[in-house]
Formats: structure tokens, C-alpha cells, sequence
């Protein structure tokens, strides 16, 4: 069993461009904590993480945006589980330390 760095809840949105992206939008104060605990672990902004959502579990890597970090939803993620635009996720994450 994973120990979790941080659990917390955001709404999946809608990025338009060339093709969709999907994203988690992180709260503030959970972003603040993950600016901490990924000192020295950042890579062009980004923090390689592992999350659990509706127990489907897989590693991707953050997004700084204004401040704060985007989680982005792989398709295959998105479609096991049926996640729509404007849900709400409750998240597990962890930073990723082992790079």
C-alpha cells in the first residue's frame, strides 16, 4: 500500500487546442505543499507524480499554470473511468522522489 503525499478534491476541465486535454485543477494550498515537497525534483516546472483516482493508479507529471499545478488525465484514464468534463475527482498523489 502507497503512502500518499496528499489527498484532495478538484474539478477535471477542459483545455482546447490543437486536441482536448483533460486536467485536474489543483487547489492552492495543495500546489503550495507540492512546491515544497518537490524542491529539487522539478523538471521545466514540471513534477513527475503517481495518482489514484477512482482506484485506477498511474504516473504522470504536473503542470505549473499561474501558480499552481494542473493534473492532466490520460485518455485511457478518462475512459475506464468515465470521467467527464466539470466531475469532481477526489485525488491521490504522490511526488515521485526515485528519478
Amino acid at each position: 500500500m502507497k503512502d500518499w503525499d496528499v489527498e484532495f478534491e478538484g474539478p477535471v476541465v477542459e483545455w482546447r487546442g490543437p486536441a482536448p486535454f483533460f486536467f485536474v485543477d489543483v487547489p492552492d494550498d495543495v500546489s503550495a505543499a507540492i512546491k515544497v515537497a518537490a524542491r529539487g525534483l522539478e523538471y521545466w516546472g514540471q513534477v513527475a507524480v503517481v495518482v489514484r483516482i477512482i482506484d485506477i493508479e498511474f504516473t504522470t507529471a504536473l503542470f505549473p499554470k499561474e501558480g499552481r499545478y494542473l493534473l492532466p488525465l490520460k485518455n485511457v484514464v478518462r475512459d475506464s473511468a468515465g470521467i467527464t468534463v466539470d466531475q469532481m475527482l477526489t485525488v491521490e498523489l504522490t511526488v515521485e522522489r526515485h528519478r
